[in-house]
């Protein structure tokens, strides 16, 4: 009986958030992240500048709201993680969980070096001089270029010091912040600057999540409003310098004849999926703190809103600084542009050693990186860890196992990941970003969520669902896309990126041995199969014929008449709560 009453006690402790304004906060920090900043200025600039947008508006409608509505709603009305939401919807497609978060922990093992290296350069932005604006440090080359040189007529020919010091291109030599090896073959040793930025972020992440959302709810209250702050300031210091006109024109400048290139509707689908988090199951477990009458239809499409139009003002914010570097280097603008870690740690320092007060804006530029980094780091680790809590509610909801568990995945992640900060780091992190989180993995996984919940679970029941949470009717645009057009699309571009795969090579330059590539694809595979394979395993150990066996497996796992009470006494407290 104690035991009873135990297990009761330990399942109400799930919780919600405190309240709308943490939800949106988390919800926004999570889709507003590095690739708004790095990742589409660069993708918008490269193929067609303002004509990029077209592609890009059409995935939008046609994928990323849809998506995004749909694993917003289906955590809300299961109040489940990404795993244990198909129990209540479609048991046959639980893989489908699984691979979102195979896929999220792979995106939070890259995800936080990443944050590393800019907690490293924030370090150094508080010298009296920055070390990557000159060429008299101990790293620099023969060929090394002073960037702070105004309209350097070697500039072409040598190598800028922010280059150097970054060491993004492959040599023998040993620079300043990879310190980059010969070859995956040589690990080396361990950069021990790196390795006490790796240690501070997992620290930060550790007592911002241990608490679960009653901790990160109140941290997203600064982590999720003070980049925007930044990026503000940014924005108003780049416009003004002289040459923005011209970052900004080659950033909006409209070239319709790239339309025609399927592979720039490809970049605009990857984009999508990468910068609005879908696939990965993290949408669906915010959605899952929510109470049943959260409005999720109107949270949706207004966080789509936020995430697309920060995307383009932080583009004008990137753009505008590049230009003022381009203008001051005497140089085309195209050799200045960077995209990914390029634009965050040589383009951007580059551009603001030659501004006045330079430290100011250094410090400036990766406190915005790292704060839009930690909100999508957060919520990453979050979701790993209330799938996992709902999958094992009985033995994860205990007083303190939580925070025990949390110390244990931060740990296995934190020495997992020294490897990647060796000098023959750089090679394996590249490996794990280019095929374990690859946007191939993500438009699978998508695929098969949408053919689940609009061909099986029911895009009638779905938005029947949506009608009785919020009261809202749902455009009948969704439910097409549900059906057809997002399935069709995703298939679509996960073959595309399936014909048009390249290998891996590192600057253009190093190949990595075939073992490398065998290892990568393993790591690709290993969250893609988790949806067949699990979809066999449900079959091979239900009772039954084959026929009963799929009509079971088809239809949610009926509800206990406690869940039914439950639901609707909050129903009916939502419901007085609203009229009072």
């Amino acid at each position: 009986m104690w035991r009873k009453k135990h297990s009761q006690r330990v399942l109400k402790e799930r919780g919600h958030w405190g309240n709308k304004v943490e939800y949106v906060l988390v919800a926004a920090g999570n889709i507003v992240g590095l690739g708004n900043v790095w990742r589409f200025p660069y993708l918008c600039y490269k193929n067609g500048g303002g004509a990029f947008l077209v592609p890009y508006l059409v995935f939008i409608v046609t994928c990323g709201v849809p998506l995004f509505l749909l694993e917003t709603t289906i955590g809300q009305y299961t109040q489940q993680g990404a795993v244990t939401c198909w129990r209540k919807m479609c048991p046959l497609a639980q893989g489908i969980g699984y691979g979102g978060q195979l896929i999220q922990v792979y995106n939070s093992m890259t995800y936080i070096i990443i944050l590393s290296w800019a907690v490293l350069y924030l370090v150094f932005s508080f010298y009296s001089a920055l070390p990557w604006s000159t060429c008299d440090n101990y790293w620099n080359t023969a060929n090394c270029v002073d960037v702070t040189i105004r309209n350097h007529t070697n500039h072409s020919k040598g190598t800028a010091s922010a280059t150097e010091f970054w060491d993004i291109f492959f040599t023998l030599s040993r620079r300043r912040v990879l310190n980059i090896s010969g070859g995956i073959e040589e690990i080396g040793s361990i950069r021990w600057e790196l390795l006490v930025c790796l240690l501070a972020v997992w620290v930060v992440c550790y007592f911002s999540l241990w608490k679960g959302v009653k901790s990160s709810g109140k941290v997203v209250y600064f982590t999720a409003t003070f980049p925007y702050v930044m990026l503000l300031i940014l924005l108003i210091r780049g416009v003004t310098l002289p040459g923005a006109r011209q970052g900004v024109e080659f950033y909006v400048l409209p070239e319709v004849s790239r339309l025609k290139d399927p592979h720039v509707w490809m970049e605009a689908c990857s984009q999508i999926f990468y910068s609005y988090s879908l696939g990965v199951g993290t949408l669906t477990v915010l959605g899952s703190y929510n109470t049943q009458r959260n409005n999720c239809y109107k949270d949706s499409l207004l966080l789509c809103l936020l995430n697309s139009c920060t995307s383009v003002v932080a583009g004008f914010a990137v753009f505008s600084v590049l230009g003022f570097m381009a203008h001051e280097q005497g140089v085309p603008i195209s050799q200045v542009a960077e995209s990914g870690p390029g634009l965050a740690f040589i383009a951007y320092p580059q551009a603001v050693a030659m501004m006045p007060l330079p430290q100011f804006w250094a410090v400036c530029f990766f406190i915005m990186i790292i704060l839009l980094g930690l909100d999508t780091q957060f919520v990453g680790i979050e979701g790993v860890m209330t799938s996992f809590s709902d999958i094992f509610p009985r033995v994860m909801r205990l007083a303190g196992r939580r925070e025990i568990f949390l110390l244990l995945f931060c740990l296995t992640a934190f020495f997992f990941q020294l490897i990647m900060i060796t000098e023959g780091g750089m090679y394996i992190f590249q490996i794990f970003d280019y095929y374990a989180c690859s946007g191939a993995c993500i438009l699978f996984v998508c695929v098969f969520e949408s053919l689940a919940v609009g061909w099986i679970f029911g895009a009638e029941r779905l938005c029947g669902a949506i009608k009785d949470m919020t009261g809202e009717r749902v455009n009948p645009f969704f439910k097409f896309c549900w059906l057809f057009l997002t399935p069709f699309i995703s298939m679509g571009s996960f073959i595309y990126s399936l014909v048009e795969y390249t290998p891996l090579t590192y600057n253009r330059i190093y190949v990595y041995p075939t073992w490398v590539y065998v290892m990568g694809w393993v790591m690709a595979f290993s969250s893609i199969l988790q949806i067949p394979g699990w979809a066999l395993y449900k079959l091979s150990t239900a009772s039954g014929t084959l026929c009963q066996r799929l009509h079971r497996l088809c239809w949610p796992d009926p509800p206990d008449r406690s869940e039914i009470q439950k639901r609707e006494t909050m129903l009916a407290q939502t419901t007085e709560e609203a009229c009072v």
